[in-house]
């Protein structure tokens, strides 16, 4: 079983989604994921200014053994990307909960409650 954070919301696609104090929301890929991924290699972050709708690929996580995609688990506009992935993508093995990708500013913040909450994501994984 992997680790799932009570207080974050995810996506069936594996992307978590944490509201941060000033109405951003970080983005990254769950445990369950970097887990199925293995080593990663490499992380390709959208850039500043872009706008996706939720579910649109924003980005691409690549392991020694496969590429994946990164989807926007929520409409919104990039506002940081995490630079330090680009020179250590191996933190996202070794803590993938503090290694966001992204931070979007949401059309609306409603939308994370569209989400799945923990014990259904969970209950996804283990399905």
């Amino acid at each position: 079983m992997s680790n799932t954070p009570a207080e974050l919301r995810y996506a069936a696609s594996h992307e978590w989604a944490r509201l941060e104090a000033d109405g951003s929301v970080s983005v990254g890929i769950t445990d369950h994921a970097q887990a199925a991924l293995g080593d990663v290699v490499f992380v390709e972050l959208p850039d500043l200014g872009r706008q996706f709708a939720a579910g649109e690929q924003a980005g691409v996580v690549e392991s020694v053994k496969a590429a994946s995609d990164v989807y926007a688990p929520l409409a919104g506009t990039v506002i940081a990307v995490n630079e330090a992935l680009a020179d250590a993508p191996e933190a996202i093995n070794a803590e993938p909960y503090a290694a966001w990708f992204y931070r979007l500013q949401p059309v609306d913040a409603a939308e994370l409650d569209k989400l799945l909450d923990a014990a259904a994501y969970q209950a996804s994984c283990d399905a």
